[in-house]
Parts: C-alpha cells; structure tokens; sequence
C-alpha cells in the first residue's frame, strides 16, 4: 500500500506513477523487465486498475515504460549515445546502418523550406543507424534524381555522404537546422515510442562539388537518447 504517501495535492493517479518511477530509478523495476499487471499493482497499492492503466499510459508517453501486446508492459531500457557533431561531415564512428527504403518522393516536410528545395521528384533513402546494436538515429536523406543507379545501390551498406565520396563527389558545403517535434509516422516504431513522444531534429543540407547533386534530408532521434558535441575552434588575437 502507498496511501501513507499520497501527497494531498496529487491524484491517486500521479502518486502511482510517482511511485513506479521511483522504482524505476532505484533500481527495483530494471530496463527490459516485465513489471507486475495492472491488478497486481491495484492490489498492492489499495487502487482500482483503472487508476493503474492511466499511471501507466502517462509512463509510456514519457518514454519509461513499453507495452508489448499479449506480453505486459516492461521498463524500457535507456542507452544515451553521445555524437560529435561535425560541421562538415558527421560522425558515425562504429556505428551500422539499416536500410528501409529507397523510393522516389518530394520533399514536402515544411521545416526544410529554409533550405529552398526542388520541387522535382527526388531519391528517398530511409535508414537506421545503429549503435552497440541500439537504434539511435533515424534518417530521411533526398538527393537528385541524377545519380547513378550504381552509387544507389550502394546505400543499403553505407552512408550517402560515403558513397558519393567513393565516386568523386565530395561535401563542400553544410547547412543544419536543429529543432525538437513529436515522434510520428515510422519512426514510433523503430524506437518502441509512443506518438508525440518529443524528438530531436537535424535537417541538414549538403552541397557538393557536383552541380547537379545536393543532398537533403532529417536525422531524428529521441530527446532523451542522443546528444551531440561540438567544437568551434577560437581566433587568437592579433597584435595591435
């Protein structure tokens, strides 16, 4: 029973989920265990499994927890990847990739109109990148249309940027927009979150040494599982 800790300004509701949480960080609930059913947790802490579920359903929105149907609900393991964020390359250092899909698409996401985008059908590559078998990144590049179907094929085994290099096509200029927006449409999936689940955006556009290619595109990942440095090198003052 918890009643002894109800606070009186808290819903039965919100003093549960405190209560979960708190297992959570101590340790009692571990990543990836399968914690006790709603009517077990109504029992012990003296409250309708209605007021469980809906502790619950907020701990999932928060990213605490994950339901696996016909399974129960488990504590979701946290990995925290921590990226350089290089001005003119990213790093991806150790890191593997999954290949969705490659179609061809518009772009059509608002956020990108700062970077004044064709209007033309263009190639669509859809991937995850892996670390320590951990998706941490989710990404939607777009390129022209006019590259080659050999350099295509060589998406599904690395990175866009890499394989235009291997073909003589180097980044000679890099604009990035970051900004945060709730999770929606596939990536929900690939990181187990639920949708509106806050995410961290990098719209990114590179320009290369090829006039007919420039590549667009959004890498996202969840607020809590990525974290990018960077280094801005200093001007030494010059004598007067």
């Amino acid at each position: 029973m918890i009643s002894t800790q109800f606070r009186p300004s808290a819903s039965l509701h919100e003093t549960v989920r405190e209560e979960i949480m708190a297992r959570i960080r101590n340790g009692t609930y571990q990543p990836d265990s399968l914690i006790p059913s709603a009517s077990m947790l109504g029992e012990e802490f003296g409250v309708s499994p209605i007021t469980i579920k809906r502790a619950l359903r907020d701990l999932q929105s928060a990213g605490a927890l994950v339901s696996v149907t016909g399974k129960g609900t488990y504590v979701k393991k946290r990995t925290r990847v921590l990226r350089r964020l290089d001005i003119t390359t990213p790093s991806y250092e150790g890191a593997s990739i999954q290949l969705h899909s490659v179609s061809r698409e518009k772009i059509t996401d608002p956020a990108m109109a700062v970077f004044d985008p064709p209007s033309d059908v263009m190639f669509c590559i859809r991937k995850t990148i892996f670390a320590e078998n951990t998706p941490f990144m989710y990404d939607v590049t777009y390129l022209s249309s006019f590259v080659g179907e050999d350099i295509i094929e060589e998406f599904g085994n690395t990175f866009v940027t890499t394989a235009l290099e291997r073909h003589g096509i180097e980044m000679v200029n890099t604009e990035l927009i970051i900004d945060a927006a709730p999770a929606n449409g596939q990536v929900e999936g690939v990181f187990g979150i639920p949708s509106g689940y806050p995410m961290l955006r990098r719209f990114y556009k590179y320009t290369t040494t090829s006039p007919t290619v420039t590549v667009y595109g959004v890498v996202q990942a969840p607020f809590d599982q990525l974290a990018c440095s960077i280094s801005i090198p200093g001007h030494a003052q010059q004598p007067k």
